[in-house]
């Protein structure tokens, strides 16, 4: 019936095609990023199970989370509920999958549901504060060695394809504490500690933000996509309440002219009561989609003086609607 799952190639798809595999016995995978199901990069074919990505031009079955991508349909006159699978604004969209099986009384081993509890805290970014969220839990751990920069793709392929084989058969704890993940990310801190430091060199503020509510992380002078986690840079300004991140998009690792932003909200406004919501600033501005704490965009431009011009409105807008929320 099903041949192949394809997943975003994070925690969560990780997760969540684990226990899509258990259920239909699939050990075929691809891994991959939104916007290539977005532009259509890759065949995807009704034999196919689609998790934690864009709703493509067709599939076997649909598990989604993101707001952005329900919104995709209602533009595009798709009714999601029609759709095979499950779409549902959920923390996480292992959480879509788990409860999707739930309830049609399908058996799975207990230990899933901490691995799902899991994937929602990460990918919701749903922490206390930068304590809770500096605090290792198997998680996390797991969730670093996903980042780990690799020497090729088919290496990144081949370890996440031995997590969803662990996922499916071992508890999260167990699986964090296998010399294999160690090892990945103890590379993980150490590439963590020069992240810290090209954050250090790389912030900034807008003329206009006295107050340091956002800082900027612009990355848009490297020729080549650094790696870097936005959100370190809250250990180096704690005091802001937002990190936004724009650079430029890579094809084939060739630099272009499109922009992309990414944004999140300040783990320290989870203790006080506000009304921000940086995925309804992407979506307002026809950039992209997201969560209330944590959203990214993109948007065309055709050359670099455009780009810069571009660059400079939107960093001025999203901090304008920010303010006003």
């Amino acid at each position: 019936m099903f041949k192949r799952i394809v997943t975003h190639a994070d925690l969560d798809g990780v997760i969540s095609a684990a226990i899509c595999s258990y259920h239909y016995g699939i050990n075929f995978l691809l891994f991959t990023q939104p916007r290539l199901v977005s532009d259509a990069k890759i065949s995807i074919t009704r034999e196919d199970i689609v998790c934690d990505l864009p709703y493509p031009l067709e599939c076997g079955l649909w598990f989604d989370h993101h707001e952005g991508n329900a919104e995709e349909l209602e533009y595009r006159n798709i009714n999601a509920e029609e759709i095979p699978g499950r779409f549902e604004l959920k923390d996480s969209c292992a959480r879509v999958v788990y409860d999707y099986f739930i309830e049609q009384d399908k058996k799975m081993p207990d230990f899933y549901a901490e691995s799902v509890a899991e994937a929602d805290i990460i990918d919701a970014f749903n922490y206390k504060d930068i304590d809770d969220w500096r605090t290792e839990t198997p998680g996390k751990i797991i969730d670093a060695t996903i980042k780990v920069k690799e020497a090729s793709a088919e290496r990144k392929w081949e370890y996440l394809r031995n997590l969803v084989r662990h996922f499916k058969t071992r508890p999260i704890k167990e699986i964090s504490k296998m010399t294999s993940v160690r090892k990945r990310y103890r590379a993980y801190r150490e590439e963590e500690e020069r992240m810290l430091e090209q954050i250090k060199k790389e912030i900034s503020f807008l003329p206009r933000d006295k107050d340091h509510k956002i800082v900027i992380l612009d990355l848009t002078r490297h020729n080549r996509r650094p790696m870097l986690l936005k959100q370190l840079a809250y250990l180096v300004h704690p005091e802001c309440e937002a990190v936004l991140q724009v650079g430029n998009l890579y094809q084939d690792k060739t630099k272009t002219n499109d922009l992309t932003f990414s944004m999140s909200l300040s783990l320290n406004l989870n203790k006080i009561e506000h009304s921000k919501d940086v995925g309804d600033i992407m979506r307002s501005l026809n950039l992209g989609s997201g969560h209330p704490g944590a959203a990214a965009g993109t948007i065309a431009c055709e050359s670099k003086d455009e780009m810069l011009k571009v660059k400079e409105d939107l960093l001025n807008e999203i901090y304008d609607r920010f303010i006003q929320q």
